[in-house]
């Protein structure tokens, strides 16, 4: 079985996720976001997926024989091998879900600066992010009150995802944090 780092981002549960544990089984839509997606620095969590492309609903698909099953977002080019960071997608196309048990929760906590001063529109800091491990995904984060153009905020959670199918070849994972089932 393999382990995957999946991404949930604060919105996606806030609007319509059901907060999960470690150990329950979840299903969820996943999409394969750049590897500079959030600012970036996610060298430990990036997963590489390999296969041909489908179109599934007007959305181009990759599906593994790990059992992973993932919508190429932003990853435009054409190509036999892609590398991003897998997040849950519940808005906008439907594509297959991926099953699988939840190992590890991890809230992100994340530096944001104003794009220009007075702006209100907010930019990740590259670099500036922590993880806090939890038992239960939140259904709603903390915002960071905003001090001379900057400010930390509950982004979402990274959640370490084990492969409920069996008998395939695992996932491959980019950087140190390689794991393998």
């Amino acid at each position: 079985m393999g382990l995957w780092h999946v991404f949930y981002a604060d919105w996606q549960m806030e609007c319509c996720g059901t907060p999960f544990s470690v150990g329950d089984e979840v299903s969820w839509p996943l999409l394969l976001e750049p590897a500079d997606v959030h600012g970036g620095g996610w060298q430990d969590q990036l997963t590489e997926v390999a296969g041909p492309v489908e179109h599934v609903g007007g959305v181009r698909v990759v599906r593994e024989d790990s059992g992973l099953t993932v919508a190429l977002g932003g990853q435009r080019r054409r190509s036999a091998r892609w590398v991003g960071l897998l997040s849950v997608e519940r808005h906008g196309a439907s594509w297959p879900q991926v099953a699988g048990r939840v190992r590890a929760v991890q809230v992100l906590s994340q530096g944001y600066a104003e794009s220009a001063p007075g702006s209100r529109c907010w930019e990740p800091v590259p670099g500036e992010r922590s993880l806090r491990t939890v038992e239960q995904c939140p259904k709603w984060f903390a915002d960071g009150v905003a001090e001379q153009g900057r400010r930390w905020r509950e982004s979402g959670v990274v959640v370490a995802l084990e492969s409920l199918s069996t008998g395939a070849a695992p996932p491959r994972t980019k950087g140190a944090g390689r794991r393998r089932g």
